[in-house]
């Protein structure tokens, strides 16, 4: 019944997909910059959260003349 946009991964998990420490995931969670809950006391993370968290910050990452700059042919004015 679980696919891959509804399963449920660990802390070594995430780091794996991420390709982070493992203590870089934990750090994120407890900041609350990376979706994810506790059970218990351990925390669980939702693909399909880790998967827009990642779209967001790929996002995030263009300064807005930057991404302006890519869509047009990334010419400069007085080009």
């Amino acid at each position: 019944m679980n696919t891959a946009t509804d399963s449920v991964m660990t802390v070594k998990e995430v780091a794996d997909y991420l390709r982070v420490n493992q203590r870089t995931v934990y750090r994120l969670a407890v900041d609350r910059k990376l979706p994810g809950f506790k059970v218990g006391t351990t925390w669980r993370f939702k693909r399909m959260d880790i998967d827009r968290w990642i779209d967001a910050q790929a996002g995030a990452g263009q300064p807005e003349h930057e991404a302006e700059g890519r869509q047009t042919g990334g010419k400069k004015k007085g080009s």
